[in-house]
């Protein structure tokens, strides 16, 4: 169907040929479009708001055919949130509190710990009311809850927002997890010894706390003194260590005091050199061993998180580094994995792998998702660092069996490993019968409202499928057919009818209606033309009003435009002025009241003088738009309306010098013969173009052309142009009537000034061949005698036979001019090192000092004729161009490229240089895991250290660069001190994996000061 400009047009053609009086049925159909033909399904892409018979394409797609069922409604499966059967509770995360969610998790598979938090005394829990909500109060409460919740929820994840707030946590900011799991122990250390029961008191001392000295001797008398000590935890130090047995071998290894820390001994009564280390005496029953990740960066001055590979044991022997008490057990097992995802050591995300004490299975509990961990899987500690991809991480160490290695667990928990015991009630933790009862209280809110989720997706789904019936029966009865009564519908109402799957609202067409109380002909876009069987049935479903049916057809309405669109002579209008006609006048009252005071008024016809010269400036008077540079009747149809003399007379009272031209005007006869001349030029251009192809088809087509590598063989000399001249003689040869033809060869842009050629045989070959396009005799004669030729180069090769056998030598006519030669490769090398604003690439290497993916070009280094075919835009006036410059005479820069077979898969270069400036390499062709940036010659090493940070996210201080295998580091020299010059590649080797960039970015903007959990309850406040 054609567009609704077009539509309405064809509907009001009619007035051109009918006067007021002969205005019949027929034509007030006619303006109303009621016979345009219906379109069919499949033939439109969308609906023809210009014709009221289209009903495609108004939301019927959709309910057409089978539907599932799913469509009707947007509830999730309520069973969805339910648990699976034999698998543990998730905890929801509240925004940052996933570092919460690990140790409660931890925490709650400690058997014992569970078991004795349950036999804490809850009068509040014991005497609730179930009818109302259970609000624990104390942070015992909280955790009982929250445990028996855990163990016997029938949802899928609970809520802990209960404990978190009892806590004063802010949940939207994520804290340092081993500080939190400190502070919440003591907290509840200090809240169980306030219980009556004596064996609740100390459990958390029983389960977790562990005893050593802090033991010195005096080096000169030799005199022993221990400082007895409690631990809840072992901080290890994993920097420069492989493994869990190093960690702790260092971490109870003898210390040197000395120099400005010696020792004051007691014996002595002086400071003395001494030795100290740590002895330990008890080890708990659960051992919890934190990894250090987590160090201050003194060159930062914040927090960083160490990367390191650490190796751990499934099973531990604590005997070696024990002394005393041999009656201890000293093997562990290990039981849980704390993990934390990331770079940044303020920002990641925090998971925990644990083993179900019951079974031995071991589980990934990562807040709401909890998934069984076994097979392939069975990797403890290993999670693969947010967005960072496989390629990117340093390569695992491999671990023997029994043992598991991370570079992402900061803390691990390790069991004692117990005696075989028979008796089941050992891992059996029952929830007491008060808490169970909450628990049961809580499961049957879940049912509840799984029910009430349930119901609404039924009804939904009936309401759905009602509707799917509703419009398939009406949609096939809505065509009105010709000759049958109808009715008109607001588009915009079947739309929301069709898109609606449940209420809709009532018809209503008040806004349709015309003064005359019918339907209005400007609306009649905006509504369909529907058969009287389906607008009955609509009503009577859906109400509303008031109906228009073909009686409502208005021709008083009709008569109204007719009077607008023709009768009579009719004068042509500009679309654009008619547009802004309201502020024309405005100016037009300004002008004349200024020309009231000033008696030497414009004229009109130097206003249209004025605006012919503006070549698009902002329009002064009305109808200008429509006036050609030569004063006529511009010949742009498309730009210009035809309206009544009455309008005309209008629009004249506000634009008295508005030009004027009749419906009988002839368009200007100068721009009719320049289209017709540009027309003609453009079928020369296209003639002159494919007779060039057919005669230099090789040429155009880059086949079997001639290299210097490789002489060819049946020729002696072959001719040389400017590539500069072949890209624009094949970007006319495309494109005939968008570019110019080329007439001149402009070889004299590769002569100096003194008329000597400026290259070499030897400096084709090993790059000034990309200036160059090589011809075959046969194709200089045909250029010859195409082009304008100012002077012609060539190169010649003769062989000759000497007593050491044969030799070739190459010479080029003209002649090279040595001087001018050598002040070329001055100004060059001059160049390479005062740009600006010129491309470099940063590529990365991995370990082993190879680059990455190095045989694998990026995909986007394509060389299609398609993307060569693309018109250049123009650069804006002052943007530096690194492609293209001018030199001070004027005078374009030659355009260089790669003309080599080596580097056919590489689009050509498309560079200019004029002799003496900068000549650029062949086009480079990214690699993978490569980017490129933007450089001057004066920019510091530094400042391009920051441009990688953000490229690469790879932290100036963690960056080795270097550039032909010499290493950059002094961060204060210029790059073009260092070398470093326009498309150099250079080399980036990470002392650290690579970060995402937002992990990165919160290194450097981190600028309050930390404060931990100060003001939370978990200091006391």
């Amino acid at each position: 169907m054609a567009p609704r400009l077009q539509l309405e047009k064809a509907a009001w053609r009619w007035v051109e040929t009918v006067k007021p009086e002969e205005i019949r049925q027929e034509h007030v159909e006619l303006a109303y479009r009621v016979n345009l033909p219906a379109c069919k399904r499949g033939t439109c892409r969308r609906n023809c708001k210009g014709n009221p018979n289209c009903l495609v394409g108004i939301g019927e797609q959709a309910w057409l055919g089978d539907i599932d069922e799913n469509a009707f409604h947007n509830i999730d499966d309520p069973n969805s949130e339910r648990r699976d059967k034999n698998t543990f509770v998730g905890l929801t995360n509240l925004g940052a509190t996933c570092y919460v969610n690990t140790f409660l998790q931890v925490w709650f598979h400690n058997l014992e710990l569970r078991r004795s938090l349950y036999q804490c005394h809850n009068s509040r829990a014991e005497e609730h009311n179930t009818e109302s909500e259970y609000e624990p109060q104390s942070i015992c409460e909280h955790l009982q809850y929250l445990f028996a919740l855990l163990q016997n929820s029938n949802r899928k994840y609970i809520d802990p927002s209960g404990l978190v707030k009892a806590l004063g946590l802010d949940t939207g900011q994520q804290q340092d997890a081993q500080e939190f799991s400190k502070l919440f122990l003591s907290l509840l250390e200090d809240t169980l010894s306030k219980q009556k029961n004596p064996n609740l008191q100390n459990v958390i001392q029983r389960q977790f706390c562990g005893q050593f000295s802090y033991v010195t001797v005096c080096n000169e008398c030799g005199r022993s003194s221990a400082l007895p000590s409690r631990f809840y935890e072992l901080e290890l130090n994993i920097q420069g260590n492989k493994n869990l047995t190093e960690c702790v071998t260092e971490f109870l290894k003898e210390e040197k005091l000395d120099e400005d820390n010696r020792y004051f001994c007691e014996s002595c009564q002086t400071k003395q050199s001494a030795t100290r280390r740590i002895r330990l005496h008890s080890i708990p029953p659960t051992l919890n061993l934190q990894l250090m990740r987590f160090v201050f960066d003194r060159q930062t001055g914040h927090k960083k998180k160490l990367n390191t590979f650490i190796s751990f044991p499934e099973q531990l022997d604590m005997g070696p580094f024990l002394e005393g008490k041999q009656d201890q057990r000293c093997v562990y097992e290990l039981s849980a994995v704390l993990i934390h995802r990331g770079i940044s050591a303020y920002s990641g995300h925090y998971i925990a792998h644990v083993k179900d004490a019951r079974t031995g299975d071991w589980y990934k509990f990562n807040d709401e998702e909890i998934e069984k961990m076994e097979g392939k899987k069975l990797q403890l500690g290993t999670e693969e660092d947010i967005a960072e991809t496989v390629k990117s991480q340093t390569r695992k160490p491999k671990c023997s069996k029994g043992y598991h290695c991370s570079r992402n667990a900061y803390m691990l928990v390790y069991k004692v490993q117990e005696e075989e015991n028979t008796d089941p009630s050992w891992t059996n933790v029952e929830v007491p019968a008060f808490l169970q009862r909450l628990v049961d209280q809580d499961n049957h809110k879940f049912e509840e409202w799984c029910n009430e989720m349930a119901d609404m997706r039924k009804q939904s789904v009936d309401k759905g499928k009602a509707k799917h019936e509703e419009v398939k029966e009406l949609y096939e009865l809505l065509p009105a057919r010709d000759g049958e009564p109808y009715e008109f519908i607001p588009l915009d109402w079947l739309k929301k009818w069709l898109e609606d799957s449940t209420a809709t609202k009532e018809i209503d067409n008040a806004l349709f209606l015309c003064s005359h109380g019918k339907l209005h002909p400007d609306k009649v876009a905006d509504s369909k033309r529907v058969s009287l069987q389906a607008a009955q049935l609509l009503y009577e479903r859906y109400s509303g009003g008031p109906r228009m049916d073909g009686a409502s057809l208005c021709r008083e309405c009709v008569g109204q435009r007719f009077g607008l669109f023709g009768f009579g002579e009719g004068y042509w209008v500009g679309k654009a002025s008619l547009r802004s006609w309201r502020q024309l006048a405005l100016e037009q009252l300004e002008e004349d009241e200024h020309e009231t005071k000033h008696s030497n008024g414009q004229t009109n016809g130097l206003v249209l003088h004025k605006f012919s010269e503006g070549n698009g400036d902002e329009m002064k008077t009305f109808n200008e738009d429509i006036v050609c540079c030569h004063g006529s009747l511009s010949i742009l149809e498309t730009e210009r309306k035809l309206v009544s003399s009455e309008v005309w007379c209008k629009l004249r009272e506000y634009f008295f010098k508005a030009p004027e031209f009749t419906q009988n005007q002839e368009s200007c006869q100068q721009c009719l013969t320049l289209e017709q001349e540009e027309k003609d030029n453009e079928a020369v251009s296209k003639m002159m173009a494919m007779d060039q192809k057919n005669q230099l088809l090789n040429l155009f087509n880059e086949k079997n052309r001639p290299t210097l590598n490789k002489w060819p063989q049946g020729t002696d000399v072959l001719y040389i142009v400017p590539l500069f001249f072949v890209d624009e003689w094949r970007k006319f040869i495309r494109r005939p009537t968008k570019s110019s033809p080329v007439s001149n060869v402009g070889n004299t842009l590769l002569l100096c000034p003194h008329g000597g050629f400026m290259f070499t045989y030897d400096s084709l070959i090993n790059g000034d061949g990309q200036h160059v396009a090589l011809l075959w005799p046969s194709e200089w004669e045909v250029i010859s005698r195409l082009f304008i030729v100012d002077q012609p180069i060539s190169i010649h090769c003769f062989k000759e036979t000497t007593l050491s056998g044969p030799t070739t030598q190459y010479t080029t006519q003209p002649d090279i001019c040595w001087e001018c030669r050598e002040s070329f490769l001055f100004q060059q090398q001059r160049d390479l090192r005062e740009y600006t604003q010129a491309t470099i690439y940063i590529r990365k290497v991995i370990e082993d000092q190879r680059m990455i993916k190095e045989a694998v070009p990026e995909l986007n280094a394509s060389s299609s004729e398609a993307e060569e075919e693309k018109e250049e835009i123009p650069k804006v006036d002052g943007e530096k161009d690194p492609d293209f410059s001018q030199s001070e005479d004027g005078a374009k820069r030659l355009k260089l490229s790669d003309d080599s077979e080596a580097s056919a898969a590489a689009a050509p270069v498309t560079n200019m240089i004029k002799l003496g400036g900068i000549r650029r390499s062949t086009r480079h062709r990214k690699l993978r895991g490569e980017k490129a940036l933007i450089v001057s010659a004066n920019q510091t090493l530094k400042e391009l250290k920051i441009q990688i940070m953000h490229a690469f996210s790879v932290a100036p201080f963690d960056q080795n660069l270097s550039i032909d295998g010499k290493s950059l580091t002094d961060d204060s020299a210029t790059l073009g001190s260092l070398g470093v010059i326009p498309e150099s590649i250079v080399c980036l080797k990470a002392d650290e994996p690579i970060a995402d960039y937002a992990a990165m970015d919160d290194v450097y903007q981190v600028r309050m000061p930390e404060e931990g959990f100060k003001g939370t309850g978990l200091l006391g406040h």
